[in-house]
Formats: C-alpha cells, structure tokens, sequence
C-alpha cells in the first residue's frame, strides 16, 4: 500500500515539472497531472530499459527513475499539446 502512495507521489511531481517545463497553457486538474506523471513513469522506466539496461522491476527510490520520470512525462505533454494545438486548428 505505501508503494502505491510513492507511486501517486512520484507521479505528481513528475507531471508537476513536465507541466512546468512545456511552455502554454496546459488545462489539467491535479488528478490528471498525476495520471500524467504516472504514464510518464511508465514511458520513462522503458527508455531507461531500453538505454540504459535499468531493470524497471527493481523496488526502491531510485533518483534516475525520478529523472526519468519526468522525461517521460515531458514527452507524453509534448505530444499532447502538439496533438491539441492540431485539433483546435
């Protein structure tokens, strides 16, 4: 149960920083900042597998997967703010 906590944690800050680092405005809730961040984990533990040899199933706070994280979700809003911008125009 605490990992999840960490898991919802994590996912927060990550989608916090993604959102800060993208420039515009971004429309989100705080629950959908954390869903962000949480995806972005996902996609991040993967490039981290993928680059680095990372095992994404080891337990524990790593500050990598932090990093990582964040990575991840700067990608993922990326994408999203690029999709959005087409759609409205």
């Amino acid at each position: 149960m605490l990992s999840f906590l960490w898991w919802l944690i994590i996912g927060l800050i990550a989608g916090f920083v993604a959102r800060l680092l993208i420039p515009g405005k971004q429309p989100m809730s705080w629950v959908l900042t954390m869903l962000l961040g949480l995806a972005g984990s996902i996609i991040g533990g993967l490039l981290s597998a993928a680059i680095f040899g990372y095992n994404p199933a080891d337990p524990g706070f790593h500050t990598g997967g932090l990093i990582m994280s964040i990575v991840g979700a700067t990608i993922l809003l990326g994408l999203y703010v690029a999709f959005a911008q087409r759609q409205t125009s």
